[in-house]
């Protein structure tokens, strides 16, 4: 019977990275039928893995699903919340296999959101090494200076440490209102409200509108829909990993 490293085992049931699972092995959360794990221990399907006791169970060869959904605002990005809030599975009628999302949006925000069941696929996208891209569409209010714009592309500090470079293209301009499309090439928490924040602009509404070379097109708000092959296809490609 195969088997598998632990680390990937734990990731790709979608409970924390790779790297995340390599943290709590080494500092020996894990367990394999009772007993403490090192790096580079593998399991079968006939094992039982826990961390802190808590039973992770060893998926079987499964199909792999990627989807893409529409969050609306008012959702949090969670599979289930403590405080009652609606959560972005909820949205997910019809999909009986457990998917996770990748990445996030926060309960304000809305846009293009991925799920997956495939951990290697999710924590390929989310790692900070790979840069993916992800275009937003934000309304900003009363206006924006030719010296605010040039420091959100420069790069804001945020926790003691400036964003990447980002390309900021005013769309549409109003009294009162304008339009940008943000590209960032990160995914710190809250990072296009805080980078606009600091330099004293207001977020009336964001929302994501690609991610590397998927885009959200027409699909409603509150619906989701399956990768086309090609899209898996550049996706991955853009993440470097050829298509299984």
């Amino acid at each position: 019977m195969e088997k598998i490293r632990i680390q990937k085992i734990i990731a790709d049931c979608g409970y924390c990275s790779r790297r995340k699972a390599e943290e709590l092995m080494s500092a020996g959360r894990v367990k394999l039928n009772g007993h403490s794990v090192k790096l580079g221990d593998k399991a079968s399907v006939r094992d039982i893995i826990t961390v802190d006791g808590e039973r992770i169970f060893i998926p079987k060869k499964k199909n792999n699903i990627y989807l893409m959904l529409n969050k609306p605002r008012g959702y949090v990005t969670t599979m289930n919340d403590e405080m009652g809030r609606k959560c972005v599975t909820e949205l997910l009628e019809g999909i009986d296999e457990r998917v996770y999302p990748v990445g996030r949006l926060d309960r304000n925000s809305e846009g293009l959101l991925l799920f997956t069941n495939d951990g290697s696929f999710a924590n390929s996208i989310m790692h900070p090494a790979k840069q993916i891209s992800k275009t937003y569409r934000v309304t900003i209010r009363p206006d924006i200076s030719d010296e605010q714009l040039v420091a959100l592309s420069d790069g804001i500090e945020l926790d003691g440490r400036k964003t990447l470079p980002a390309n900021v293209v005013v769309k549409d301009k109003e009294p009162g209102r304008v339009v940008l499309l943000m590209t960032i090439r990160e995914g710190r928490n809250r990072q296009i409200r805080r980078m606009c924040e600091a330099v004293g602009l207001e977020v009336a509404r964001l929302r994501r509108i690609s991610i590397g070379p998927l885009k959200l097109g027409m699909l409603k708000p509150g619906a989701y829909r399956e990768l086309t092959s090609d899209e898996l296809r550049a996706i991955r490609n853009a993440i470097g990993k050829d298509v299984k």
